[in-house]
Formats: structure tokens, C-alpha cells, sequence
């Protein structure tokens, strides 16, 4: 090695600086060897062959030749062949990197582009696909494309090389023939790497639209078989401020309908989102946040979401969705939804904003929200309805053309079980709803206490029927808008806050006393039974009856609720006739507000009278 290893290294020596010298020599010499208008029209021509549009370069090309041969345009514009003179877009400048030596020969390579301030005008054909280019090597290479054993194919007479593209400053208009609408995208970034036409693709561009930044990751090992609109692997992401997108798998961007594979969807304020995208549904400010991840498939006009995992506002579920779309119909969402946790608040606002998108201030037809029908199984091991919680739950929703209705087939309230039934009216669903609730053995004394409700209310376990209705749209009525029918009765309880005894002793010695006076201790009662009919603010009682052991209180009149007043008529009497002798008939009336009413006993003259 001693030997020959002075040799060798005066050998690599003598070669470096041949080729350094070489290099320099060949910098040095460029200006003079190569013609300034070669390079011009040699990038003229790439362009225009690329695009399949005729170039224009207006500005004087700059050459660099340190540290590599480097070609700068400015004012470049780009016009469609023939006739029609379509502008396909602008270019501030353009340079690309050559190959000095092939520039010498008289040929002209370019590769490593990047574009300042480029302004295009794009089209998306009704088909889905975007015409970018014409009749050039790109759209040769797009139409010569194959797909074999799931890879793309490319015959060698089409493929060229492209190497990178930047793009610093752009501005991007989309026309979509179908919408008929034109999406602007200001501040364009993007870089591209692209070593050959078939070869994959990675790109990153990041752009502004509306006021929100996007940021876009794209790539694919059939970039050919994406940009001709055919099925072919691909994996994308969309970030901003307002969401984050993502997919992996097979799809077709010219036609939606034709994808498989993961998909992920994450909402972190979903009434952002609708104020950037121009949309406005009322009833939103509880439904903030919204997820979804699943595996994702198409269907005949459609699509199947397996294995989903969704969070509306931190609460988690799993199941199976599919969305139709089927031709000249309504598009159809259906399937079921098993939650740990569920708001019903959330879901319910959900409901409504579906009945409510025709709404003022939203589109003519109502949007895509009023055109959507629902079919949604739903379950929970524990829901809320503020500030009642629920356990054990099946629920369903279901829409149909201007027919809604929200179910609770099953649930565990308060020790008991609990269903519900809420239906909107026909008429666009402004025409009101009914609402029927059913409570079967329910603590409600638990129920009160937790509550914190002030007043004589029963501390029992009972049950309650509700059947309301009302004739206002469901998302505008208020509780003077329903009218219906309440039902509670219950077994061995008490009605704290009314003492009979002292009521009766109370009676005989003034003519009206306040309740809270009275209220030494509860009345126990073995039966309560009671209905109100609501209309107009106020709920009108029809012989409510609490039987207890020895006395039972009889009540009627009008509570109007709204302004948490009383009117009421009563009568504390002998549950057993035979004992009426010791328990006399006491009417009394029961006026002011609640929870602290006064009561009035009836004049001598009308005592014994139970009216």
C-alpha cells in the first residue's frame, strides 16, 4: 500500500483539477458559446409543447451561469392555439436551470422551474375534470396512460423528464362549468416533485381563499391516471384553521363516486366553518365540534362508511353510515351510531338545523341540508338531556321529504324508564310539532332535590305523560306557544311545605295566610293523581287529587306559568266519608306566586262546599 498509494492519490489530484478546470473554463466561456436567443426560444418552445398553448415571452431573458446555468423570463403570457385565443394564464417570471453543455451543442433542456406570481385561469368541466392543458406533452402522457396490475403504464415516446416546480406568489381561478361559480386562490405556494411524467408525484401548495389559509398534501404513484380522471392510488390532506381533511386509498377526482379506502375529518368550530363558506343555520351554538375517521367505499350512487368512529362535541361513537344520492331524489343519510356518551342537546340541535335550512337568511331551496332525508339508529350507555341524564338508551331520527320525527324507544331516568316521541309538522316544517313523553316509576323526589326546585312538589316515586304540541316552527316556540295535556301520578310520597293540620288551624283564626307559614310539615299522601291542560302561557288543573291516610287535598284552577303565578281552588276533606265528622270539608283558595303562594279558606257561608 506504501507503494502505490502516492500514485493513486496524484492520480485523483490531476483528475479533480482537470474536471474543476473544466468547469470553470466552460462558466467562464459560456457568454460566448451559447446564443442568448437559443435559451429564450428553447424555453419557449418547452412551454408551449408542454401545455399544448402557444408561449409569449415579452421580457428579456436574464442567464446566470454561477454556480449552475440558470435562465430567468419575465412577462410571459400563454394563449390557446388557433382562432379563440383563450388565455390559460399570466407568468411575472419563470427560470429554470439548463444544461450548459447541451446549450452549447444548440439544444436546450430545462429542468428545477419555478414560477413567480403566475396568474391562471382554469376550467372544471362538467365532467369533473379541469382543462389545464390541450394538445401537449402533458396531455399526450395523460391520454396515453394505462392501468395494468394496478400500477400506471407509460410508452416511453411519451415520457420526459420534469424534475422540481415552485410556485411562489400565485393566483389560481377556477371555473366550474356545472355550479357555474368561480373559486379564487390567492397567495399561492406550492412545490412539486416530479422527477419524470412516470414517475410519482409528491406536492405541498399552500393557498389563501375567502380570508382562510389551506394547506394541501398530495401525492400519488399514478399522477397520469389521477389528472386523467380515471381510479388510481392516491393520498391527500387539506389543513387550516378551521379543519383538517384527510385520505388514503383508491379515488377519482373527476367522479366521486368511485373511491375506497380511510378517510378523516376533524371540525374544531363548526359555526366558523358555515360563516367562512357563506352558510348560516340557526340553533348552532351548541353543536361546536365534530370528527369523524372511517373506512370509506362507494356505492351505486353513494357511499359506506365502515368501522366509524365520530365526536360531536367530545362525545364518541362507533357504527356504520351510508349516504345516497340517488338520480332525481332525495339524498338519503342512514345508519347506526353506538355512543359511550352522548348530548342529546347537540343531536337535537342537529335535528333542527335539518327541519330549520330553509330558513330566512338561507338559500332559496332551502340547501343541501333541506334536501338531505335521515334514517339514523342511535345508542348510548349514558346520555344527557340538560340537566337530566339518562342511561341504557335507543333512539332513532328519521326525515323523510317534510316529515321528521325524533324517537326515544327505550331508556333508565331516574330508576325508572323513560320514552319520547317528537314529530314536526308538514309544511316545510314551519308548521309546529308534537312532542309525547312517558315516564314509568321514575324517583322524582331524588329528581327534585337534585334540581334544587323550591315549593310543595311531590317527593315520590310516579309517573309522568306529556303530550304537547304547538303550531310555531320547533326551533322558534316558546313555552306560551304549546298547548296539551300533563299527567303525573304517583304512591306513597309526601308534599313537603303543606301541613294540613296548621292549615286547618291557620283557617280558623285569619282570613289568608302565606303557605310558607303552614309549612311545618309534609302532607304524606298514598295516591297523587293530577292532570293540566296547557294553553296560553298557563296550565289549567282539573280535579287534581291527593289522597292521603285520613284528609285528601283536592285542587283546581289556572297556574299561569309564565309569570309563575297561582289560581287555585281547593278542598281539604275526609278520605274516608265516615270520618267527615272529624275532618270537615275546608275550601280554600290559593293566590300570589310561586313558591311562596298565600292561602285564602273560603267564607263561613260557602264552608262544606267542595267546588
Amino acid at each position: 500500500m506504501s507503494r502505490w498509494l502516492p500514485g493513486f492519490a496524484r492520480l485523483a489530484t490531476i483528475t479533480l483539477l482537470v474536471f474543476l478546470s473544466i468547469f470553470v473554463a466552460l462558466r467562464v466561456a459560456a457568454p460566448y458559446l451559447i446564443s442568448t436567443g437559443l435559451v429564450r426560444s428553447g424555453i419557449e418552445e418547452a412551454l408551449s409543447k408542454w401545455a399544448g398553448y402557444r408561449a409569449e415571452i415579452a421580457g428579456k431573458p436574464v442567464i446566470e451561469f454561477w454556480p449552475t446555468p440558470r435562465i430567468t423570463l419575465s412577462k410571459i403570457s400563454v394563449h390557446q392555439k388557433g382562432n379563440g385565443d383563450k388565455l390559460l394564464g399570466t407568468i411575472e417570471s419563470l427560470s429554470a436551470e439548463f444544461s450548459l453543455i447541451d446549450a452549447i451543442r444548440g439544444r436546450a433542456n430545462f429542468h428545477e422551474f419555478h414560477l413567480l406570481r403566475p396568474n391562471l385561469q382554469l376550467t372544471r368541466e362538467s365532467s369533473g375534470v379541469i382543462d389545464w392543458t390541450n394538445e401537449g406533452l402533458l396531455a399526450r402522457a395523460i391520454a396515453g396512460a394505462r392501468e395494468e396490475g394496478g400500477r400506471e403504464i407509460l410508452d416511453k415516446n411519451l415520457d420526459t423528464k420534469v424534475g422540481a416546480i415552485t410556485v411562489e406568489d400565485g393566483t389560481v381561478n377556477v371555473t366550474d362549468v356545472s355550479s357555474g361559480r368561480t373559486y379564487r386562490f390567492d397567495g399561492v405556494t406550492a412545490d412539486v416533485s416530479w422527477r419524470k411524467l412516470s414517475s410519482p408525484i409528491t406536492a405541498v401548495l399552500i393557498a389563501r381563499t375567502s380570508g382562510q389559509d389551506l394547506k394541501l398534501d398530495f401525492s400519488s404513484p399514478s399522477p397520469l391516471l389521477i389528472f386523467g380522471g380515471r381510479k388510481a392510488e392516491m393520498r391527500g390532506s387539506l389543513t387550516s384553521s378551521l379543519l383538517t381533511a384527510r385520505f388514503q386509498g383508491l379515488a377519482n377526482i373527476s367522479h366521486l363516486f368511485d373511491l375506497s379506502g380511510n378517510m378523516a375529518v376533524t371540525i374544531g368550530d363548526l359555526p366558523a366553518l358555515l360563516t367562512w363558506a357563506d352558510r348560516s343555520l340557526p340553533v348552532l351554538a351548541t353543536l361546536k365540534t365534530f370528527s369523524i375517521e372511517s373506512d370509506v367505499a362507494s356505492i351505486p350512487n353513494g357511499f359506506r362508511f365502515d368501522n366509524v368512529s365520530m365526536s360531536m362535541n367530545g362525545s364518541n361513537a362507533k357504527g356504520v353510515m351510508d349516504v345516497a344520492f340517488p338520480p332525481g331524489k332525495r339524498a338519503k343519510l342512514g345508519g347506526t351510531l353506538a355512543f359511550d356518551q352522548m348530548n342529546f342537546r347537540s343531536l337535537f340541535d342537529a335535528f333542527i338545523l335539518r327541519l330549520a335550512a330553509g330558513e330566512a337568511n338561507g338559500p332559496p331551496d332551502g340547501g343541501a341540508l333541506q334536501k338531505l332525508d335521515l334514517d339514523l339508529r342511535l345508542s348510548a350507555k349514558q346520555a344527557l338531556i340538560e340537566p337530566f341524564v339518562l342511561s341504557d338508551v335507543g333512539a332513532s331520527i328519521i326525515v323523510s321529504s317534510n316529515e321528521a320525527k325524533f324517537d326515544i324507544g327505550d331508556s333508565q331516568f331516574e330508576g325508572g324508564s323513560l320514552s319520547a316521541h317528537l314529530e314536526a309538522m308538514r309544511g316545510d316544517f314551519d308548521g309546529g310539532g308534537k312532542l309525547q313523553l312517558s315516564i314509568r316509576g321514575a324517583d322524582f323526589a331524588s329528581l327534585i332535590a337534585r334540581l334544587q326546585l323550591q315549593g310543595p312538589l311531590p317527593l315520590a316515586a310516579g309517573s309522568l305523560d306529556m303530550s304537547l304540541k304547538t303550531t310555531m316552527p320547533l326551533w322558534k316556540a316558546r313555552a306560551g306557544d304549546v298547548t296539551g295535556r300533563i299527567t303525573f301520578r304517583a304512591r306513597s310520597g309526601s308534599l313537603p311545605g303543606f301541613d294540613a293540620e296548621a292549615v286547618r288551624a291557620e283557617a280558623a283564626r285569619t282570613d289568608f295566610f302565606p303557605l310558607n307559614a303552614v309549612s311545618h310539615r309534609a302532607f304524606a299522601f298514598d295516591s297523587f293523581d293530577i292532570t293540566a291542560d296547557l294553553a296560553d302561557g298557563a296550565a289549567t288543573i282539573h280535579g287534581g287529587r291527593i289522597e292521603g291516610p285520613l284528609q285528601t287535598l283536592i285542587l283546581s284552577g289556572v297556574i299561569p306559568y309564565r309569570s309563575n303565578g297561582l289560581a287555585l281552588s281547593g278542598t281539604i276533606e275526609a278520605t274516608d266519608a265516615a270520618a267527615s265528622t272529624s275532618f270537615p270539608p275546608l275550601p280554600f283558595f290559593v293566590g300570589g306566586a310561586w313558591p311562596e303562594p298565600v292561602i285564602s279558606p273560603a267564607p263561613v257561608t260557602q264552608q262544606g262546599s267542595t267546588r
